[in-house]
């Protein structure tokens, strides 16, 4: 086989080994054609839907605004070419580049930007992003969630162009979510807010992304095992003829356990919270804060609030929006 068709037969087969991920067109945008090619790919930009699939799904199809959905079941759905652009960023902007839709491809999962995901979803996003990085030559860390590109306008709260407008995908900067997608870096800072282009506009959230902030470690966490100690080769009187006994062979560590295998959903509504021995001990007030009721436990992962259906962890809740109404629960 000449050079020359060696190369041909390798750039056939590349397109067959970079789609080995299987997704439906059953969602396929009727925007698709209208949508401009992209010039580059510099991002993969997780995202959470922050509602069920089903209604996710409808408005990302008619708007087109994700090339791909990922469900809880695992299953995905191709909504834009992936060579063109999605509407999915909205007011974006990373190191200094704004409209983040015209460099990236979208992800949408279906879930929260709080609560962890089912091991068949966690799986599919794993093998669709492995497939992206390959496709585009991306590394880890341009493989970034939604909150970690989106910027808010100046308001009646932030006086500049902040970082923090939207949580949306934030778990996906959380050591353990990375480690389960097989990405081992992410960014290190934000380079806009470095430059003064953003101010930092939700500090909890800045901390997510860039620190070691993790509420998944509990569902997505991984057990070490010790190694089995280290073997020295026994040395016999008659070494230094050449004649030494080979070494014991070494014993191969046991796989860590992973603690995704026992997947234990959150609670997601008061009955949840019940069911899981959980106590409603106060109503926020206009007299009566959070603080006031649970003390220094009132931003705590095992402290929820509930109001209007909606379940929020205390880690997670964001202090300007605790308003009154709000139930507090802790563990009995």
């Amino acid at each position: 086989m000449t050079k020359a068709l060696g190369i041909a037969v390798v750039a056939c087969l590349v397109p067959c080994i970079l789609c080995a991920v299987e997704a439906s067109n059953r969602y396929r945008s009727p925007r698709n054609p209208e949508r401009k090619i992209r010039q580059s790919t510099e991002l993969i930009v997780l995202h959470t839907t922050e509602a069920p699939a089903k209604s996710s799904l409808n408005k990302l199809s008619e708007r087109g605004e994700a090339h791909f959905c990922v469900t809880e079941e695992g299953q995905i759905y191709r909504i834009v070419d992936r060579d063109r652009e999605a509407f999915h960023a909205g007011r974006s902007m990373w190191n200094g580049k704004e409209d983040v839709d015209k460099f990236s491809i979208g992800i949408e999962c279906v879930g929260y930007h709080d609560k962890p995901m089912p091991p068949a979803q966690i799986a599919a996003i794993r093998d669709l992003v492995a497939e992206l990085k390959a496709m585009y030559r991306l590394g880890d860390s341009q493989v970034v969630c939604h909150s970690h590109v989106a910027y808010g306008a100046p308001n009646k709260w932030q006086k500049r162009n902040h970082r923090g407008r939207k949580r949306c995908g934030m778990l996906f900067a959380m050591p353990s979510v990375r480690a389960q997608l097989n990405l081992k870096t992410k960014p290190k800072l934000d380079r806009d807010v470095q430059a003064r282009r953003l101010t930092v506009g939700d500090e909890y959230l800045s901390k997510v992304l860039y620190g070691n902030v993790d509420t998944m470690r509990q569902y997505y966490a991984v057990i070490p095992r010790k190694p089995a100690p280290k073997e020295e080769p026994r040395r016999g009187i008659f070494s230094w003829l050449g004649s030494n006994p080979k070494p014991a062979a070494k014993k191969t560590p046991a796989k860590p356990k992973t603690v995704a295998g026992t997947f234990k959903a959150p609670p997601q509504s008061v009955a949840d919270l019940k069911a899981q021995g959980f106590k409603q001990v106060g109503v926020v007030t206009k007299d009566v804060t959070a603080s006031k009721l649970v003390g220094a436990r009132w931003n705590r992962a095992d402290t929820y609030y509930t109001i209007r259906n909606k379940v929020i962890p205390g880690n997670t809740v964001n202090p300007s929006k605790i308003e009154i109404g709000m139930a507090i629960w802790l563990k009995k």
